[in-house]
């Protein structure tokens, strides 16, 4: 008797994990318009996060893997989310009055990998007396893993500044 109740609950155990691994493997895919809107609010999110300074919002848009790389000019490469976010806390902890107004001018959205340029004019009120502007465009790479989009390339590149000589 002993050795049915035995097997009777191990049924019971398997026959319970296999409902839940089914019922994992059958959360709903997103359609590619799904994931495409999915994929435009992540990246508007991360945008506005830069905006307003706001760094909680800022790291929920970049991956858990800890993969993200920084690319900008005059400064070397950096490779994680810990070294991204320390980069945005110096620059936000400084006393400046600074803008940054973006606007996307593309994307590339697949499966598994986005991209998205992004036009980024950053201005100050004044640097050395005078106003000052930088026209940037950067590239953004996301990742999507289980059906949530994540930031983790940002490559820019400036394209004019106030500061240029003519």
């Amino acid at each position: 008797m002993k050795n049915v109740l035995i097997r009777i609950y191990f049924t019971i155990a398997v026959i319970g994990f296999l409902v839940l691994a089914c019922n994992d493997a059958k959360k709903e895919v997103p359609t590619q318009q799904e994931s495409e809107a999915l994929f435009m609010l992540t990246m508007q999110k991360h945008l506005q996060a830069v905006s307003n300074k706001d760094i909680k919002a800022l790291k929920s848009t970049l991956s858990s893997s800890g993969n993200m790389q920084l690319i900008l000019p005059q400064s070397e490469i950096t490779n994680t989310v810990d070294a991204f976010i320390k980069y945005h806390e110096e620059w936000f902890a400084l006393p400046i009055n600074w803008t940054f107004e973006t606007k996307i001018l593309n994307t590339t959205i697949g499966k598994e990998i986005g991209i998205a340029i992004v036009e980024i004019i950053y201005k100050e009120p004044e640097r050395n007396g005078k106003p000052y502007f930088n026209r940037m465009v950067v590239s953004y790479a996301l990742q999507c893993i289980d059906n949530k989009w994540y930031v983790i390339k940002d490559h820019a590149s400036s394209i004019e500044k106030s500061t240029d000589s003519n």
